[in-house]
């Protein structure tokens, strides 16, 4: 069903066209909800075409958008520069809202969209640019690093953007040019804590956190060791200190990913949003995956059917303000101009620094 009560019939034409996409998520998809996903997808796939679009699928987007509709998948920095790369006049962020000012500020010429403007992040709603300027007068002359995860307003008061992927690298970079021995690391606290094990540089933190992130316990770690021995557990590095300490591995989600399609494990447990685990295991047939099930509301906002409306209406357009952009743009792109790391970064829990502590704000 879409567009009122418009509905996609489920055809031989639609079942051929969608068949390799039915292999991929069919074992975390019903049969039944194919027979309503598919035209759908069919449809969808065939508006991009008609409207110069792409569309950028988050990690945690379920598996019919992420491996039915998404031109490009994976985090929202790598989603922005790819679709910066692509020349389509339309962008539908299937994602949270920063993501979408993310693609704006690095793609001012094209039309962005979000298929619903609820899907908002508790991370970046924690910190505004008003805070962001009395933290940097409060810290005169130290560099402020942003998580790619806030707004474009925070991106623009801010000297340098980072993702959990490269946020050591940023810091170490950042003091290193600044000639400083402290870098205030801004909003996520478990990132900021997390990257403090790994580097002599102190932190300076604040206390923004991430709503699924945060949930995750040792006490859970501790239960999904006790009911599967043999799992590899893998965590992100948005979650408290003492979850990624008793987890196997910890890194961003492109590190994780690449762990379980290189490694191969036998079951494998993931830290993070529930549907991670569903979208790699599309890409992972031999792996089992364990997932204990943190969802993301502001993600689950995004369906197949807003996608389909957010294409069609051309509806609902992101906007930011062309200075303040330009100002985020400038944060964006000098993390952009650092030299790449040879792969994601994990977040090393045998060598990483014990009693390490950072001033919270």
């Amino acid at each position: 069903m879409a567009d009122g009560n418009v509905a996609f019939p489920f055809t031989a034409e639609v079942e051929a066209v969608t068949a390799p996409i039915w292999e991929k998520v069919r074992a975390r998809v019903t049969p039944i909800e194919w027979r309503a996903q598919a035209p759908l997808i069919a449809e969808i796939n065939r508006l991009k075409k008609q409207k110069n679009a792409v569309i950028l699928a988050h990690n945690y987007m379920t598996p019919e958008i992420f491996h039915g509709v998404g031109d490009f998948v994976g985090d929202s920095l790598g989603l922005a520069r790819e679709a910066a790369r692509s020349d389509a006049k339309v962008i539908v962020q299937a994602g949270v809202h920063f993501m979408a000012e993310t693609s704006k500020v690095l793609c001012p010429d094209k039309t962005v969209l979000i298929p619903d403007l609820r899907a908002g992040c508790s991370l970046a709603a924690s910190i505004t640019a008003a805070d962001v300027r009395l933290i940097k007068a409060r810290y005169p002359g130290l560099p402020v690093v942003t998580y790619v995860n806030t707004t474009a307003e925070v991106k623009a008061e801010t000297d340098i953007c980072c993702t959990s992927a490269n946020a050591v690298q940023v810091v170490e970079e950042v003091a290193r040019q600044w000639g400083v021995d402290r870098v205030i690391l801004l909003p996520d606290e478990f990132l900021a804590r997390n990257v403090a094990r790994q580097t002599d540089i102190k932190i300076i933190a604040w206390q923004g956190r991430c709503e699924v992130h945060e949930q995750f316990t040792a006490g859970d770690i501790a239960e999904l060791r006790e009911a599967w021995p043999d799992a590899e557990i893998l965590a992100h590095p948005e979650c408290p200190t003492e979850v990624l300490e008793a987890s196997d591995f910890a890194g961003s989600t492109a590190a994780m990913s690449d762990y379980v399609t290189q490694r191969k494990p036998k079951r494998v447990v993931l830290i993070t949003e529930c549907s991670m685990a569903d979208n790699v295991a599309g890409d992972a047939p031999d792996t089992e995956f364990v997932r204990p099930c943190n969802l993301c509301p502001h993600m689950k906002r995004i369906t197949l059917e807003n996608i389909y409306e957010a294409l069609l209406h051309g509806r609902h357009e992101v906007l930011v303000d062309p200075v303040v952009a330009e100002r985020a743009r400038a944060a964006v792109q000098r993390m952009i101009d650092l030299p790449p790391p040879a792969q994601p970064a994990r977040y090393d829990l045998v060598k990483a620094r014990h009693h390490v502590d950072v001033e919270l704000i």
